[in-house]
């Protein structure tokens, strides 16, 4: 059975974090030369809190649908693109631009000025780090991954130098849409997620540094309308607060091939807890009613960071019993 409790409490966002000091920046202009490595690079900080300019230019360098499949598998992963909304993601894949190399390249220098965040569709490719002077092969990247992110995040020389040991193709992102579109949406992204934290009467057991880990630990997911988010009988993966949309909570009683709703979950509850905490597999099943976005946090990160929350949780199950008694649904042990 899914826990659906009310949020009560106002919100308090949380603004303390490595964003904050990011302002808007009026004038948006494409790259000129998109292999031309910057010599230098003045600060571009832009305010996340800002709403997206809608009027603006958007950057689409066409793409064939061979081209668009290739990116899509390759960005599958980037988890710096999980914080994007399905309309911000195809704005940045819009704007990537591919980019081919041969053995020896190199994509990016140490000490350079960031100019592009780069995703790896083939090829293989060595990390060099300088150390004492010498350049020493510190790692390497095999037909998947991504580099380049930290001088464009922090305004910073490049960290490393990347050398293609293989003919390659790399997806590009410049500096100025990584920053408008990704950084914009992982710091609001942040900032939603400590503001419904602060909402949860039960996660006021966990001290401020345990909230901003959590924040930082969800991830959103979205699901069409009759799109079954968890399944009765499935083992337990994830726990899921609801940040817009209706989800619809039914069992299935033994001997009956129709599943009952006993619950709904709106914006700002949350469900899905029930079986992290003992371990049981999933007690009922939870729909989507209408088009729903979740924020889900994973088992480990739940063991990890609710552990001050445990007894509470435990205690609901009472309630969540009493609920299926009074309702006449029969049930398996919840405990």
């Amino acid at each position: 059975m899914a826990c659906c409790l009310a949020l009560k409490r106002k919100a308090k966002v949380v603004t303390e974090d490595i964003f904050e000091d990011i302002e808007a920046e009026d004038d948006f202009e494409p790259p000129k030369n998109r292999y031309v490595r910057r010599q230098s690079v003045s600060a571009e900080p832009l305010a996340p809190s800002d709403e997206e300019d809608d009027e603006e230019e958007k950057i689409v360098y066409p793409k064939t649908d061979q081209q668009r499949v290739r990116l899509n598998e390759a960005v599958q992963n980037i988890l710096l693109f999980k914080n994007l909304e399905r309309e911000q993601l195809t704005r940045v894949l819009d704007a990537m631009f591919e980019r081919k190399v041969t053995p020896d390249d190199h994509v990016i220098d140490q000490g350079d000025d960031g100019d592009n965040f780069y995703v790896v569709d083939s090829g293989t490719y060595d990390i060099f780090v300088k150390i004492d002077g010498v350049d020493k092969n510190v790692g390497s990247y095999n037909n998947k991954g991504s580099f380049g992110e930290l001088a464009l995040m922090y305004n910073t020389p490049r960290a490393a130098t990347i050398v293609a040991t293989s003919d390659g193709i790399l997806w590009a992102l410049d500096r100025v849409t990584f920053r408008k579109i990704v950084l914009r949406a992982a710091s609001k992204k942040r900032k939603a997620y400590e503001a419904l934290i602060e909402k949860v009467p039960m996660l006021s057991e966990i001290n401020m540094s345990e909230k901003m880990n959590l924040a930082d630990a969800l991830a959103s997911k979205t699901y069409d309308d009759g799109e079954c988010i968890i399944k009765q009988d499935d083992e337990a993966e994830f726990m899921y607060f609801v940040e817009k949309g209706v989800v619809s909570i039914r069992i299935q009683q033994p001997g009956e091939s129709t599943d009952v709703e006993v619950a709904k979950c709106a914006e700002g509850q949350y469900f899905g807890e029930l079986a992290l905490v003992t371990h049981k597999p999933r007690a009922a099943s939870a729909y989507a009613v209408g088009e729903v976005r979740c924020a889900v946090l994973e088992i480990h990160a739940f063991e990890r960071l609710l552990g001050p929350c445990m007894e509470i949780m435990k205690r609901n199950i009472s309630n969540y019993e009493e609920t299926l008694n009074n309702l006449g649904v029969e049930h398996t042990d919840l405990r």
